[in-house]
């Protein structure tokens, strides 16, 4: 099956031509996926870029990455970069589907996102519900649209040789990515329908605790001064005032079913301004670090730290060698969302370890625990 393009309008092609200007290639057109909702007959759209006709035959398609765009929603940048690392892996876009959902927000009134969900500005990164009133259905979580989405393609009628899903997001995507692979609600039902599912998370500003616990500057962990922020441990920091797509889940029980789960955490060496223009400087925020890099590492140690405590299951398993969690410095990259996934670690848990890797690709240091 031929790679899902679209052309340029000739208006374009005829003012380059008079011009006596080279050709540019069409820019991503977003793609209207119907996603059915069980309890409810009509389901909703949502808007998503994708290099195959989602109407038509995915029969081939065997493994899919679904790539999370930051808080600029600009689902197009993240689809481009992915499909141009696709295109240099080698593999073969007849059998891979690259997914970019695009969360609309309310800036978002001109890009013809009409009758679908909206989400305040950054209200998506973390679960909230779509803003009321938006022609959708009322309390839509986003987490609760990477399920359906991942319903939709789990479906064997539609992709009967899909074998893989992988969850990448980078930034505000890292964020979404993340409390998604620790909420939600049907990674174990996918894996026990024979589907092999993983999470990139990538530079995100904040990290979902399971616990009162900070790193401290001792290098302990201990519950963080309220006095100093009182509300650091709620949600989307922590499992107080937890979302209403999570509500009812304790946080013992979502740490245990979290190590089970394949998670590997991409942070760049070079993602240490503790002034970034997008950073997340919340109290709550900074309670885990001083910059991305530094907030990073700590979650490692705090998983490590859970680990110890677990008897259902452990980040990582020294004995035997085997890792559940992955963590990797990218060397010489700061917020960079195209290098990061377009290092030498980025390659190949998108595309496989046989994936060819560009020269100009940054190295990865694995964190050990």
């Amino acid at each position: 099956m031929r790679p899902y393009h679209f052309l340029c309008p000739l208006s374009v092609f005829v003012l380059a031509a008079s011009l006596a200007l080279p050709v540019q290639a069409a820019a991503p057109v977003w793609q209207r996926l119907h996603l059915p909702v069980p309890e409810q007959q009509a389901g909703y759209d949502f808007p998503v870029y994708a290099n195959h006709v989602l109407k038509g035959d995915l029969r081939q398609i065997r493994e899919v990455i679904i790539v999370q765009h930051g808080i600029q929603r600009n689902g197009n940048d993240y689809y481009a970069a992915a499909m141009a690392l696709l295109q240099a892996s080698g593999r073969s876009q007849d059998e891979v589907l690259v997914l970019a959902p695009n969360f609309p927000g309310k800036p978002d009134v001109d890009k013809g996102f009409e009758q679908m969900p909206v989400w305040s500005v950054q209200g998506w990164t973390g679960g909230d519900a779509a803003l009321p009133g938006t022609g959708t259905l009322a309390g839509l979580s986003s987490l609760q649209v990477l399920d359906d989405i991942a319903q939709f393609l789990a479906d064997k009628s539609r992709l009967p040789l899909l074998k893989k899903i992988t969850f990448a997001g980078h930034s505000g995507g890292g964020q979404l990515v993340h409390r998604y692979a620790v909420l939600n609600h049907v990674d174990e039902s996918l894996r026990a329908r024979g589907l092999d599912v993983q999470y990139v998370v990538a530079n995100p500003s904040s990290y979902l605790h399971f616990t009162p616990d900070r790193l401290q500057r001792t290098g302990q962990f201990a519950p963080y001064d309220k006095t100093f922020c009182p509300a650091y441990d709620d949600y989307r920091y922590g499992m107080q005032n937890m979302v209403a797509y999570a509500r009812g889940m304790a946080g013992k029980d979502l740490s245990q079913r979290h190590l089970q789960r394949q998670v590997t955490y991409l942070v760049g060496s070079l993602d240490t301004d503790p002034n970034h223009r997008v950073l997340d400087k919340s109290c709550a925020a900074e309670a885990q670090g001083a910059t991305r890099f530094e907030r990073a590492h700590a979650y490692w140690a705090y998983e490590q730290y859970l680990s110890g405590q677990s008897q259902a299951g452990k980040v990582s398993d020294k004995a035997s060698g085997k890792f559940v969690h992955h963590y990797f410095d990218v060397q010489g990259v700061g917020h960079d969302q195209s290098k990061m996934f377009g290092s030498q670690c980025g390659v190949r848990l998108l595309f496989g370890d046989q994936a060819t890797i560009g020269k100009q690709a940054a190295q990865c240091k694995s964190v050990q625990p």
